[in-house]
Parts: C-alpha cells; sequence; structure tokens
C-alpha cells in the first residue's frame, strides 16, 4: 500500500504496523513499530489506549515504545501526529484482581476457578492472613490464618490445598475449609512446589536441594542445584519432566530441566531473575523473569526460542486459568489478563 501524506506536506500520516508484547500490566509497555512516529516540529505524538491517554517512553520515526497508565482496560491503540490518527491496533491489558497482597511465587486455582495467593511477609513475619481466596467474580476472602510465610501453593488430587513455609520448613496441607495439618517437615527453607502425575509432591529447598516426598510421605533427595537468592519455582510438563527456576547473583540464570530419575539439564540460559512458571498445552513455558532487560512473562518454546509475552514490572508467578486466560502476581497484587492461550491446567480434579 502506498504511503498516505497530508496535501501539500511531506509528512506522513502515522501507520501502525504490529505491537509487542501480546499484553501488558499497568507500568507495563508496549513496542509499536510503523511509519510517521517520530517529533515533528517539537512535538511529540499522542498515544490513546481506549480513552485513556498513554506516556511515550520512547519515540522514533518507525517506532514507539507506550508506557500503559493506570487505569487502562483492554482496547485500540491509536496514534496522533500532526493532526492525524493512525489506523486503531488493539491491546491487551490485565486488570486488578486484588492488591495488598504478597505473593512469592505462583498464585494456584482450584477446579472450581477460585484463584489463591499468599500474603507471605517477610522473614518469620506473621501476618493477619497467610492465603486469600479469590472468587471468580473477584471477591476475596481469606482462607488460612497462622502459617508463617507461605511461600509454594499448589493442589494435590485430593483436591486439598498444599502450602510450603520457608520459615518453618514444613509442607501444610490446607482442607477445601482452610484447616491446616502438617504434610511434610525437614524441608529446609521450603519454596516452591508442584505434584507429579503420580501424586508425588516435590519441594525446593533454596538452599541447593530438591526433595521428592512419593504417596506415604517417605522424602528423597530428587536432584541438587545452584543455591537460590530467593526461591526455587517448580512445574511439571506433560512428560513428566520438572522445570526449575531459581534468582542468583548472575544476569543470566538457567532454567532447569529435571527427568525422572533426577538428571538435570540446563534447559535455557539468559533470563534475568526467573521465578514462577507453567506451561501451556503446546509446550511452551512461560516464566516470570527479565528478558534483555525488560520484566514480564518470557515465553520460552521447545526449541528453546525465547520472546516477551507480558509486560510489567515485579511480577513473580503465574498460573493459566480457563478461556485462554491466566492470573499474574507481582510482589504486592493480583491480575486477570486475557491472552488466548490455552493453559496446561494444574488444578485439583478432587479424585
Amino acid at each position: 500500500m502506498a504511503a498516505a501524506f497530508r496535501f501539500g506536506s511531506n509528512l506522513e500520516d502515522p501507520r501502525l504496523d504490529s505491537v509487542t508484547p501480546l499484553a501488558a500490566l499497568p507500568h507495563g509497555e508496549f513496542e509499536v513499530h510503523g511509519s510517521g512516529l517520530g517529533v515533528h516540529e517539537g512535538d511529540l505524538p499522542t498515544v490513546m489506549i481506549g480513552d485513556v491517554p498513554a506516556r511515550l517512553a520512547l519515540s522514533r520515526e518507525s517506532r514507539i515504545s507506550v508506557r500503559v497508565p493506570e487505569g487502562t482496560i483492554t482496547g485500540d491503540l491509536v496514534v496522533r501526529s500532526h493532526g492525524s490518527s493512525s489506523n486503531p491496533l488493539p491491546v491487551r491489558v490485565a486488570v486488578p484482581m486484588t492488591d495488598n497482597l504478597h505473593p512469592v511465587a505462583n498464585p494456584a486455582v482450584d477446579a472450581e476457578g477460585n484463584v489463591y495467593a499468599t500474603l507471605s511477609g517477610q522473614r518469620n513475619q506473621q501476618t493477619p492472613v497467610s492465603i486469600f481466596r479469590i472468587d471468580r467474580d473477584f471477591q476475596v476472602r481469606p482462607f488460612v490464618r497462622d502459617l508463617m510465610n507461605a511461600t509454594g501453593l499448589a493442589f494435590g488430587k485430593d483436591g486439598y490445598l498444599y502450602s510450603s513455609s520457608r520459615a518453618e520448613g514444613i509442607v501444610y496441607r490446607i482442607s477445601p475449609a482452610g484447616a491446616m495439618t502438617i504434610y511434610a517437615e525437614g524441608m529446609g527453607v521450603a519454596t516452591g512446589i508442584a505434584f507429579d502425575e503420580d501424586g508425588n509432591l516435590f519441594v525446593g529447598d533454596r538452599s541447593g536441594t530438591i526433595f521428592k516426598i512419593d504417596r506415604e510421605r517417605q522424602i528423597f533427595v530428587y536432584a541438587t542445584l545452584e543455591p537460590s537468592v530467593a526461591a526455587y519455582h517448580l512445574t511439571f510438563d506433560d512428560h513428566g519432566t520438572l522445570f526449575v527456576t531459581g534468582p542468583t547473583t548472575s544476569s543470566r540464570d538457567h532454567v532447569y530441566a529435571i527427568n525422572r530419575h533426577g538428571e538435570v539439564e540446563t534447559f535455557y540460559t539468559g533470563l534475568g531473575r526467573p521465578q514462577g512458571s507453567a506451561f501451556d498445552t503446546d509446550g511452551n513455558l512461560y516464566v516470570a523473569a527479565s528478558l534483555n532487560g525488560q520484566r514480564g512473562i518470557v515465553r520460552i518454546t521447545p526449541r528453546r526460542e525465547a520472546s516477551l509475552v507480558v509486560s510489567g514490572s515485579s511480577i513473580v508467578g503465574f498460573c493459566f486459568l480457563e478461556d485462554g486466560c491466566a492470573a499474574i502476581a507481582t510482589n504486592n497484587a493480583l491480575y486477570h489478563v486475557e491472552l488466548g492461550i490455552e493453559g496446561r491446567l494444574v488444578a485439583s480434579t478432587n479424585s
């Protein structure tokens, strides 16, 4: 298509060709490619997402970066420059589910679609509520109290929620009514947890050990890794391979893959502060991490190709919901976003 020019001028009207990433949280950024996007006579172009004006973080003739303001919802992004408006491009923006939380790992989702997230607190801090339940209509309800430093969350096939306590080195089993019992002790600095298809529970002790707890509650050392400065985060793929992330002092951290025999290999290297993760049904791994200096949710394909899918700061965890949606945890809030991606759901089956 020929470029459009204003009559009597060589100024090209703004035109948008593409926008990345797929979605953003408030304060995240979209990168827009096109033409006619530069400064004109000292005036920057203006950007609207729906009815909300957005702030430019960068402006070039063929590329702009747009920061998403609070209060923005999913809608069309339009650029206006020298009296002309561009074609619209749809963008997806995450909306808050609740704030005043302190997640340090993935949220968890039950068989009914309720989401669970922690108010973890600082080490050895007793918080008024340890775990909240967020209903499908975003109603927030206290679920568990008196669990010191609730960290990793996972549902078992029994319909019970399991939570690690990094302060106590304990994994708790929590009934649908919120009653707690001790499931396993002596887990060191217990952080990420995940169940395999056989009902074995895996626990990451961030000082360097992955434990396996079988259905009879026998405990084994499954694998050893480099210690993490924060937490291990665990998730399984469809083939029974355990994937583990854990921030270290490196700026190019690893994603580890551990096979059924406990053998460790490096699946991907090059993420900054990788944390919670989840799989979609096509075998792509999604990790809360930084990629090339940009924070968000990074997708790593089975061919080990990485790209940013969601932009946002302070993201620590992520889980898929039904209908192509996801819940994203920052270090103080929980967001809901429609991605159009079918996730591998790991909720309880009540079997």
